[in-house]
């Protein structure tokens, strides 16, 4: 099992971006990023959902092929919903394992947690293998799901050097959700919103459990 560490999310994605840099001066490094993610806003593309807004329904496969519907989620309780790029992505990484070690208070607060990316099911089996995820971990092939909620980016060929095919199939692997999280409440509507296109960016643990909390007092 994975060491639980006390670091917040954001110290260990800021630890592991130094760690990145290497031996570029830091300044350098973060003036590259900034950068990068102009690029990644200037071709995004759609709208992400709103706190207030209805969360669209949808069905789809686990880890293990066993069909997961939103909507019967809710029926049970509040839903955390976190949209990753893939298991190539170590900020994603980060971000799935801290949220596995809120798991116990997420369910204490009778809700459920599920992460979906745009990888094909053998992918997403691995991810959840591999990282010791106990949470659903699903499958939106061709991000149809993800474009109902966060934006989504086409990858410009100069910068296909990952081969996404590999990972998500041939449903239009040239495309990547923004890393989003998303609180729902019983009744369809989004509590809690975050979404950015800067993937080194995620939503606290903590943000999370506050979200869920006000949702029961």
């Amino acid at each position: 099992m994975t060491e639980p560490t006390s670091a917040s999310l954001h110290d260990q994605i800021a630890a592991f971006r130094r760690q990145r840099a290497g031996a570029m001066p830091f300044e350098e490094f973060e003036k590259q990023h900034a950068e990068r993610v102009n690029g990644l806003q200037a071709t995004s593309t759609g709208a992400a959902l709103q706190v207030g807004e209805a969360a669209p329904d949808f069905t789809l496969p686990d880890a293990y092929g066993k069909p997961v519907n939103l909507f019967t989620l809710l029926k049970a309780g509040p839903v955390v919903l976190t949209f990753y790029r893939g298991d190539w992505c170590p900020y994603c990484n980060l971000a799935l394992r801290a949220y596995q070690a809120i798991l116990p208070e997420i369910t204490a607060l009778h809700a459920n947690l599920v992460a979906v990316s745009p990888q094909d099911p053998d992918h997403t089996l691995l991810t959840a293998e591999h990282k010791e995820l106990t949470y659903p971990v699903l499958s939106d092939a061709g991000n149809h799901v993800a474009r109902q909620y966060t934006l989504v980016r086409n990858i410009p060929e100069t910068e296909r050097s990952l081969d996404l095919g590999r990972y998500n199939g041939d449903d239009n692997p040239r495309q990547l959700p923004a890393p989003g999280t998303f609180v729902i409440a019983r009744d369809g509507k989004v509590t809690l919103a975050f979404v950015n296109v800067d993937f080194t960016q995620r939503l606290e643990p903590a943000a999370i459990l506050d979200a869920l909390r006000s949702l029961t007092s």
